[in-house]
C-alpha cells in the first residue's frame, strides 16, 4: 500500500499558509489557542491540524469575535460549532454598524451577533439598499 505522506510544515510555512505573520502564530501558540509544534527547537514542525485551528480563529476573528470569546469555544464541549452569543450584560461594549438607507430609513447590526464577516455586511448593506431603490422604483411606476 502506498500511503501518502502527512504534510509537515515549519512556522514560516504555516504562517504563509494561514495569512498571519509568524508573531500572531507564535501568541496563539503561547495564549493555548493552537496547539503546540511536534518536535522541539529547530526540529519542530506543524501540521494540517496546527493551519485548520489557525484558519478557525480567523474565521472567528473575521465574524468579529475577540480571542477571549474564541477561547471559551475552543474549550467547549462543541469546538468545531459555534454557540450562541453571550447575553448582554452592563458594562458591555458593542460596535453596531448602521446604515442610513435614506431619510426615515436605517438599519443598525452587530456583525458580531449576526454572524457576519465584514464582506458580508458589507453585502448585506449593498442589498438593503437596492432593495429599497426597488421598492420605490416599483412605487413610481405603479402611479404611472
Amino acid at each position: 500500500m502506498n500511503e501518502t505522506p502527512t504534510p509537515s510544515y515549519s512556522i514560516d510555512e504555516l504562517a504563509s499558509l494561514a495569512e498571519l505573520p509568524r508573531r500572531t502564530v507564535r501568541y496563539y501558540i503561547q495564549q493555548g489557542l493552537v496547539d503546540r509544534p511536534i518536535g522541539e527547537k529547530r526540529a519542530a514542525y506543524y501540521t494540517a491540524s496546527h493551519l485548520e485551528q489557525l484558519l478557525t480563529i480567523r474565521k472567528w476573528q473575521h465574524a468579529g469575535l475577540s480571542l477571549d470569546r474564541i477561547r471559551e469555544i475552543l474549550a467547549g464541549p462543541d469546538a468545531g460549532t459555534l454557540p450562541p452569543a453571550r447575553p448582554r450584560g452592563a458594562g458591555t461594549v458593542e460596535v453596531w454598524s448602521h446604515l442610513v438607507v435614506a431619510d426615515g430609513l436605517e438599519v443598525t447590526l452587530e456583525p458580531g451577533r449576526a454572524g457576519l464577516s465584514p464582506e458580508e455586511v458589507r453585502a448585506f448593506f449593498r442589498g438593503a439598499r437596492s432593495l429599497y431603490e426597488h421598492i420605490k422604483q416599483q412605487g413610481r411606476d405603479d402611479e404611472e
